[in-house]
């Protein structure tokens, strides 16, 4: 007969009344198990050095003395193995696009439904990627049909892969346009034709699938 092997995942949160309450929410779906809770960064490096390494770690971004980007960056490292799904009072795009930089493979709201954290877990795991849906919502509709294409089979322009890149920094259009040497007109021709190539409709978009298609490095 064979046996279910639960899904070890870690729960990283300072509020300890939201990371208890997520625990017992995770140990009630089927096989799901709480490996252990974490207030804040460094309680997650201790855990996972001293061998404790979970499958998932819901990780909150903001979080006291080693806050979520630090720990994500620090995971994604040194545990490439473990997946990180980001969690967040915010939909913020430049909050979402730094985490997935940082080797995030999901990101959802706290204020999501308890069926949409299960959602989340098993996308993580079995999908290796998941956005909640206020921000999926947000981005496109059909992400996965587009973001599955090879990237053959779409036709960008150079100008169009390097503004691709720069999209997934921390800069404005603005910004960008002076990197490139170009006005903020162009950058903006740049930004609507890839929408229209990619099927997608936000900033956040275009990251994910210049992640997916490992056109800039984690």
């Amino acid at each position: 007969m064979t046996v279910n092997k639960n899904i070890q995942v870690a729960v990283a949160d300072d509020h300890t009344l939201l990371r208890s309450a997520l625990a017992r929410l995770i140990n009630s779906f089927e096989n799901y198990k709480v490996l252990f809770e974490a207030s804040n960064g460094q309680d997650v490096k201790e855990r996972l050095n001293k061998h404790v390494i979970p499958d998932i770690i819901l990780l909150d971004v903001n979080m006291p003395d080693i806050d979520g980007y630090e720990t994500a960056k620090w995971i994604y490292k040194n545990f490439p193995q473990v997946k990180i799904l980001a969690l967040s009072m915010f939909s913020d795009e430049n909050i979402i696009i730094r985490m997935l930089r940082l080797g995030a493979k999901g990101y959802i709201m706290k204020n999501a439904e308890p069926e949409e954290l299960k959602l989340a877990l098993d996308s993580v795991l079995h999908k290796d990627f998941y956005l909640s849906e206020l921000i999926s919502g947000k981005i496109i509709s059909g992400l996965h049909k587009d973001m599955d294409k090879p990237q053959d089979a779409i036709s960008l322009t150079e100008k169009e892969k390097e503004f691709l890149k720069w999209v997934c920094t921390e800069l404005t259009y603005k910004d960008i346009a002076g990197k490139m040497f170009v006005s903020p007109r162009t950058v903006d021709d740049y930004r609507n034709s890839l929408f229209e190539k990619l099927g997608v409709k936000t900033r956040v978009g275009l990251v994910i699938f210049a992640i997916k298609h490992n056109m800039v490095e984690i």
